[in-house]
């Protein structure tokens, strides 16, 4: 479960991939557009009855629950330069912009947001629901959005400059590969309390090795996560871009690596961040190390072509 109805603040952080907007700011927001509308409705008289009515009348940007409206992700957004339009509006398909031009979208479904955004080349899931980021493949995205639609959800197109962020500096440079889709959170405890027998036991020769400097690589991304064994190939590939999912360091600290929260982090868990130095460090050390390796195969083969005959 999310703590309340917060999935709007787990969006906007996602999206931004930092911990950029609490509840408390957002609940300022929406106060701010309850004034708004207060003095509007004044201006056709306090004493009419449509003014009392609606000061008796609860907000329609927030509630106790936590929920925000898209009037409050607006106008948050907007303080970082970005608008929304709609996606299925006659504006925006007029455009006829296939959906992997974009950098990112929201939905919302009732009192359920999430984000789907691009982070380097590719495209990702990062709903708070989820255990871990959903890869979307290129071509896959456009019928994602329109299933999303089929079921119910209003989807916002994001335009505008994203702030800069790690995770997708790092995924600019490497792709990554998804086995298994990931799942709700709290699905597997169910399974295994409906399956209780059920072994999760991997065998040595089912897991494929990793190349010491790829692994590296995703340590570098990867962020800690309580009570979460990391045993198989796709559960390091959730740690590698653990960071589009959980929570960071404050975004305007210096050299912080800044991540998005989730709701799966609610509590008191303990967050392990890697330091923008050290992650340039890591990539270095990476990229010294394959030119290396080129440049030893490139003297092999020169020693083998010039070697005499016997």
């Amino acid at each position: 479960m999310q703590e309340g109805s917060l999935c709007a603040q787990h969006c906007l952080n996602n999206l931004l991939q930092g911990e950029y907007f609490s509840p408390v700011e957002l609940s300022s927001i929406a106060h701010q557009l309850d004034e708004e509308e207060r003095m509007r409705m004044a201006e056709g008289g306090v004493q009419t009855e449509e003014y009392r009515t609606f000061l008796q009348q609860p907000s329609g940007n927030m509630d106790d629950s936590g929920f925000f409206s898209i009037q409050v992700i607006s106008n948050a957004l907007g303080v970082w330069g970005l608008e929304i339009i709609l996606f299925n509006s006659r504006e925006y398909q007029q455009l006829q912009i296939n959906p992997i031009h974009e950098k990112a979208f929201i939905c919302n479904y009732k009192e359920h947001w999430f984000t789907v955004r691009k982070l380097g080349q590719q495209w990702f899931n990062l709903n708070s629901l989820l255990t871990g980021p959903e890869l979307i493949s290129d071509t896959y995205l456009a019928l994602f959005l329109a299933q999303l639609q089929q079921e119910g959800y209003s989807i916002f197109v994001i335009r505008g400059n994203l702030p800069d962020c790690e995770a997708d500096q790092i995924l600019r440079i490497m792709r990554v590969e998804q086995q298994q889709r990931p799942k709700l959170i709290g699905e597997d405890e169910a399974q295994r309390l409906s399956v209780p027998q059920v072994s999760d036991t991997t065998l040595p020769g089912d897991e494929a090795p990793l190349d010491e400097d790829e692994e590296e690589l995703r340590k570098a991304l990867a962020l800690s996560r309580q009570h979460m064994e990391v045993e198989d190939e796709e559960a390091d590939l959730r740690r590698a871009i653990q960071l589009s999912m959980q929570g960071g360091v404050d975004p305007r600290s210096p050299g912080a690596v800044v991540t998005a929260s989730s709701s799966h982090e609610s509590g008191s868990m303990e967050k392990e961040t890697l330091s923008a130095e050290e992650l340039r460090r890591r990539r270095q050390a990476y990229f010294d190390r394959q030119q290396q390796n080129a440049s030893n195969t490139t003297g092999e083969e020169k020693d083998s072509g010039t070697k005499p005959n016997q």
